[in-house]
């Protein structure tokens, strides 16, 4: 009995060149894991001790050493940031543009995706599909040209079309009066992300067992009675969990959206933490003073992440863990 034990034991523990044989017999599988693995060892993992400069005085003249060399400053970089005179107006556009994308985009990727999914005729709905895609694959510099082109003074759409109909007397420069910049923001991003976004929606809904649906119309239930008693209860855990990761985002504008449609005349509006991060920190070359603000912003993020979760897991007991 003693020398099964062992033998069992033995085999239950394999050598070096057991794990060897048995990842060179996945090997195919492995080389798909791998190359994700080694991007995110460089490009996530190992920068991340450079977040350590957040705390010291590091000047870049100092070069590489200076990571190790530069003299500890402890929180005075994060208490630079949170007495500085942009601070709230930085953070007021921040969160306006994210609260109030969250609000309209949300509700609206969803209410597409339903739509969407209820196209009976295929051509058409592979056009829609085609069409909402597009603007994701257009990067901020080109799309952000068209809406500049679209809002122009002179030759704008927007402009002509609301002379046109006798809604305004004159021109407007929308993009010169802050007032019309979180508005512009939103939209332009909804208009972007629209078909992109509700991929992973449209991708719940056809896991949906369709059998619910074909119980539900021999009761007599619309379309309409059918999405909503049907359909978003099986996509709910879906919704909850992007609603979360939307919330754990509030914080992050996107840089190049904002950068692009910002301009001197509505900085007042259009300055958020990404743009404003980018101007002290790169271009005066503040690293030690940007890389606390980036650092703040990630731990808020997180302490959302984790909220929103606790939230989402007492109300409707569903969450990321």
């Amino acid at each position: 009995m003693m020398i099964a034990r062992g033998t069992e034991l033995a085999h239950s523990k394999p050598g070096k060149k057991g794990i060897f044989n048995e990842i060179w017999r996945q090997i195919d599988i492995q080389t798909m894991v791998w190359p994700g693995i080694i991007f995110m060892l460089i490009f996530n993992y190992l920068p991340m001790y450079g977040v350590i400069i957040a705390f010291k005085n590091f000047v870049v003249t100092s070069g590489f050493q200076g990571f190790f060399t530069s003299k500890w400053v402890g929180l005075k970089h994060f208490a630079d940031f949170l007495t500085d005179p942009n601070f709230y107006t930085v953070l007021k556009n921040t969160l306006g543009i994210n609260i109030m994308g969250l609000m309209i985009r949300f509700p609206i990727t969803i209410i597409f995706a339903l739509f969407l999914n209820e196209i009976t005729n295929d051509k058409f709905k592979r056009f829609t599909q085609t069409v909402s895609y597009l603007p994701h694959f257009l990067s901020w510099v080109i799309y952000g040209g068209l809406i500049i082109k679209i809002l122009s003074v002179e030759t704008g759409a927007v402009n002509n079309y609301l002379l046109k109909w006798g809604i305004i007397d004159e021109p407007i420069f929308f993009l010169g009066e802050p007032k019309y910049f979180w508005s512009i923001a939103v939209i332009s991003a909804l208009l972007k992300e629209l078909g992109w976004s509700a991929i992973l929606y449209l991708a719940a809904i056809a896991g949906v067992d369709q059998e619910l649906y074909e119980a539900a119309i021999i009761d007599g239930a619309g379309r309409f009675k059918r999405m909503w008693h049907i359909t978003l209860p099986s996509i709910s855990g879906t919704i909850v969990i992007l609603l979360i990761f939307a919330i754990s985002g509030i914080l992050s504008s996107g840089f190049d959206q904002i950068w692009m449609l910002q301009n001197p005349l509505n900085v007042d509006a259009s300055e958020v933490i990404d743009t404003y991060v980018y101007k002290v920190g790169l271009q005066q070359m503040r690293f030690s003073y940007s890389t606390a603000v980036g650092l703040m912003r990630s731990v808020v993020a997180l302490i959302l992440l984790l909220g929103a979760n606790f939230v989402s897991n007492k109300i409707t007991e569903k969450g990321i863990f």
